[in-house]
């Protein structure tokens, strides 16, 4: 049998859906005050968003940031200056030390011989130098002395020239005498030959003007050799002369070149002095050089230094991290640049403490990591893309902040630079 829902026609349930509409109709009715309310609501709300989205338009217009960004700073690798072996090793990693603070020992021995020697190398020049010093008087008084010597000897081959010349014009006038009474005495020979002749004469009275002109002619001989001897003389005299005033001319020019040589040798000498001086304070310092001090206060890292150890000139002992005065290192976009300068604010979040610093724009850098690359990139090929580049901040955290020696080398931090 059928349900009575069944038995109800079609139409007449159209007919009662309409009135049971009818029955609620006023209570459907829209309210105009509320409609009002809600749409100001909506407007408001957009009104606020649009002005929340306007203020953070301007103020994202007042900072950059990034994220590739580390904090720097000086790191200082201890050499060892000399070469030996390592006889103390004062510190460990990590641990603090002092400006002076010693570092390393080397052993000393060695510099100490070799500072020996260059003492007594030093020593050896300085008693040369004083050896070397009254040479230039005692030349200078040779030189005059030999000069006075050889004017003295000039001025005696000039005398005995002088004498030879008068001893020449005696012998001369000799000569001319003997010659004179010679002719006389040959001419009485020829008289006294006729009366001979003539039997006018003894013979003995003959005889002796023969004898007498025989020995005139004897004594012109004679006067003749005297005077050509003095001749002789007179030449040997003028070489003499001749090369007494060479000698002398040779000294006088010789003189200043002998002092010259003593000088160049006292100057010699006295760099030879300094060239040792020289050595002996090398020695000197590469003694000191055996006792390593930090030359900065900081934390030590990367200690390779261990005792026994055999090390030339120039090996990495350890490094000593100055952590005292760090810097950032943020690599903004070359877009985030426009309004940056040196001298701005910055905040700088440190990821590892969970805290933010505060620092300054210290400068820009003059190129990009790129360009100062070994192999800088060279983008002339036809796939050209281009590419935004980033160029290093250095940023200086201010001093005397509360937590700032906790921060070391290489953390991540997120800076923030403030335009206003």
């Amino acid at each position: 049998m059928p349900t009575q829902t069944e038995e109800i026609p079609t139409e007449q349930k159209k007919h009662q859906r309409l009135e049971q509409a009818d029955d609620h109709e006023p209570s459907l009715s829209i309210d105009p005050a509320k409609t009002r309310t809600r749409r100001l609501g909506i407007a408001l709300i957009v009104l606020v968003v649009a002005a929340g989205c306007f203020a953070w338009f301007l103020y994202s217009g007042t900072y950059e940031s990034t994220d590739d960004a580390q904090v720097d700073a000086h790191l200082n690798p201890i050499a060892a200056r000399v070469q030996g072996t390592v006889a103390t090793v004062y510190v460990e990693d990590n641990q603090a030390v002092q400006a002076g603070q010693p570092l390393v020992d080397l052993d000393p021995n060695d510099e100490r011989v070799a500072l020996a020697q260059a003492q007594a190398n030093y020593d050896q020049a300085v008693a040369q130098l004083k050896a070397q010093n009254p040479n230039i008087p005692i030349t200078q008084a040779t030189n005059a002395s030999d000069i006075a010597s050889q004017q003295a000897e000039v001025q005696n081959a000039e005398a005995a020239l002088s004498a030879a010349k008068s001893d020449y014009e005696s012998a001369v006038a000799k000569l001319r005498e003997a010659e004179a009474t010679n002719q006389k005495s040959q001419s009485d020979l020829v008289r006294y030959k006729q009366l001979l002749d003539k039997q006018e004469i003894a013979n003995s009275d003959y005889d002796q003007y023969l004898s007498a002109a025989r020995s005139q002619g004897a004594a012109v001989t004679a006067a003749e050799a005297s005077a050509e001897s003095y001749k002789k003389v007179i030449q040997q005299r003028e070489a003499q002369l001749t090369q007494q005033r060479a000698k002398y001319q040779q000294t006088v020019a010789n003189a200043p070149r002998q002092v010259e040589i003593k000088n160049a040798d006292v100057a010699s000498t006295a760099a030879a002095v300094e060239s040792s001086k020289a050595q002996l304070d090398q020695a000197k310092l590469n003694l000191a050089y055996c006792h390593v001090v930090a030359p900065v206060a900081g934390i030590v890292m990367q200690r390779d230094a261990e005792v026994g150890q055999r090390i030339a000139a120039g090996t990495q002992l350890l490094m000593v991290a100055q952590v005292d005065a760090p810097w950032v290192t943020a690599n903004f976009k070359e877009t985030q640049l426009r309004k940056m300068h040196p001298g701005q604010r910055v905040s700088v979040k440190v990821d590892a403490l969970d805290r933010t610093f505060n620092g300054t724009v210290e400068s820009i850098a003059a190129s990009t990591g790129d360009r100062a690359s070994v192999l800088p990139s060279e983008n002339a090929t036809g796939n050209y893309v281009k590419v935004v580049q980033r160029l290093p901040v250095r940023i200086r955290l201010n001093p005397h902040q509360d937590g700032l020696d906790k921060v070391r080398p290489g953390m991540s931090v997120e800076p923030t630079v403030h335009f206003n």
